[in-house]
């Protein structure tokens, strides 16, 4: 007669997961020999852990390590597996190790949460702003009042902010809802609710958001302040913008401190970073950032903003929207529906005795035409320009119909960016790769004679995927004499960057390599974010 469970010895238990490890072909893991990681065991829905009494043990890439003690349970590996969208690989463990462990991971979890409870996020702690003053929760339905969903809300927020997610996406679908985590700048599927929750989720963000719940034909735009316990303050830009299913909204986490980043920080080199500094000490012109969107353009403006940022200057700003609050800065959020625009906040800063200027975008040429002059007349401006590489600003300038001549004498730097993604500390693995490789990709044949460590993304469970943060890859170029000489003879972007690589100036590629050479980054996420 088999003994119950409660009946059985140490020993039964071990006996009974070797022999079905020998009999299925899966490991045998002894649950003494670890601790549970609840960043880990969070990735499977606490439901799952308790209905299926399986406890996930590591998450390496794509793959989830999970403790069962009956392999042959195919439901809850294929649970697990529709859940989380990764490859579940079954390791068996003794049955009541396995027991424990699973109760007090799931008790571990809940108490975790338990600091985040709906209880912490009334009136008071959940500091609401943005959008008109007429719509928001007065106009709010029932629906948005139902507790399971301002729960569940919250805890995708609160994930994204324990993640270090920079946006959330919630993305309505005909037959299921998809929540969306961009994580190192690489979007992450994190959960699959049913589709008929997308329209209360959507009404409990715009609710948050103060925006109307009743407009559902029009994008909308507004933000949520989120204060958590420790007097930390968290924003969320909110946009909805409606789809086939519903409406999707994504809510960009904008977190101050990256703009107190300091410059050593961001991932400049020595003679980058001393370009930048010199240009910014200086008393007038116009530097330059460039980059798509996500690349980090804001950041690297603002670092510049905190030096230069004392009681002895005014610095005035011009952005749509303004991310980042610092105290300090006079900072202005466009609104061309009511006339105020680039050009417009730009004539009033010139009449409020400015020693800095930074306009969030030039996108047109009066916008343009008004900077320059404002370079060009003792004051210091930083801007941004969307365009792929640094030579590439000065020509899409003339295109706008800036006169060659006042870019030569204006702009004294120019900066384009990109963010990769840095390779985790405790789980990079060095690969090795024949000259030949190394040559092709971009290194020179005194990086592959010095015998270059390239190294490889594996995946732990302290990263995503083997990355984890990001640094800026940059192109630092100075507008020299040379180069200035080129702009007003009518050059192109081609003998730009041909001058600029004669003065030394490395392009985005070759910095991008000069972060594999020296072990931040992969050479994969270097194909990745640049062009060869």
């Amino acid at each position: 007669m088999t003994p119950l469970a409660s009946e059985r010895r140490p020993g039964d238990f071990r006996r009974a997961a070797t022999a079905a490890g020998r009999r299925f072909g899966v490991p045998v893991f002894d649950l003494d020999a670890m601790e549970v990681d609840l960043d880990v065991v969070r990735i499977v829905d606490e439901k799952l852990l308790a209905r299926h009494r399986v406890l996930p043990l590591l998450h390496r890439g794509n793959r989830l390590y999970v403790g069962v003690g009956d392999p042959a349970d195919v439901k809850a590996l294929d649970d697990i597996r529709f859940q989380t969208s990764l490859r579940v690989e079954p390791v068996v463990v003794e049955q009541d190790k396995l027991e424990v462990r699973v109760a007090r991971a799931i008790e571990a979890v809940d108490t975790s949460l338990a600091s985040f409870d709906d209880a912490e996020f009334d009136d008071r702690d959940l500091d609401i702003s943005g959008g008109d003053e007429g719509s928001g929760p007065s106009t709010a339905s029932a629906d948005v009042d139902d507790a399971p969903v301002v729960r569940f809300v919250n805890r995708i927020m609160l994930d994204g902010i324990r993640r270090s997610a920079s946006d959330i996406h919630f993305e309505p679908y005909e037959k299921y809802c998809r929540i969306r985590f961009r994580q190192d700048g690489v979007l992450e599927e994190i959960a699959r609710p049913p589709a008929a929750l997308a329209t209360k989720v959507a009404a409990r963000l715009k609710v948050m958001a103060r925006l109307d719940i009743a407009e559902r034909r029009i994008p909308q735009d507004g933000r949520i302040r989120m204060r958590l316990p420790g007097s930390r303050a968290v924003d969320f830009r909110v946009n909805t913008c409606p789809t086939l299913f519903g409406e999707k909204i994504v809510c960009r986490l904008l977190d101050a401190s990256s703009a107190q980043l300091g410059i050593d920080a961001l991932g400049y080199d020595e003679a980058q970073k001393r370009a930048y500094l010199d240009n910014l000490m200086k008393p007038y012109g116009m530097i330059l950032v460039t980059g798509p969107t996500g690349s980090g353009k804001t950041v690297s403006l603002y670092a510049g903003l905190n030096i230069l940022n004392s009681v002895d200057r005014n610095i005035s700003t011009a952005e749509d929207p303004a991310e980042i609050n610092v105290p300090g800065i006079n900072q202005v959020n466009v609104n061309p529906r009511v006339g105020l625009t680039f050009a417009s906040a730009l004539r009033a800063f010139l009449r409020q005795d400015p020693d800095v200027i930074m306009v969030g975008e030039i996108r047109d040429l009066e916008t343009a035409e008004i900077a320059i002059k404002a370079a060009q007349t003792g004051h210091l401006v930083l801007s941004t320009l969307h365009t792929n590489d640094a030579p590439r600003t000065l020509t899409r300038m003339v295109d706008m119909g800036v006169k060659p001549y006042a870019i030569a004498s204006s702009v004294s730097l120019i900066i384009a960016q990109r963010l990769a993604r840095r390779l985790c500390g405790n789980c990079k693995e060095a690969v090795e790769l024949p000259a030949e490789a190394l040559l092709g990709e971009g290194f020179t044949p005194a990086d592959v004679e010095s015998t270059t460590t390239v190294f490889h993304a594996r995946g732990c469970s302290r990263c995503n995927a083997g990355y984890s943060g990001r640094i800026g890859i940059f192109q630092v170029m100075p507008v020299s004499d040379a180069i200035g000489r080129i702009i007003m003879q009518g050059g192109n972007a081609m003998q730009i960057a041909e001058q600029a690589r004669a003065e030394g100036v490395a392009d985005l590629r070759q910095s991008g390599l000069g972060s594999v050479r020296d072990g931040i980054t992969s050479l994969e996420e270097i194909n990745r974010v640049t062009v060869d």
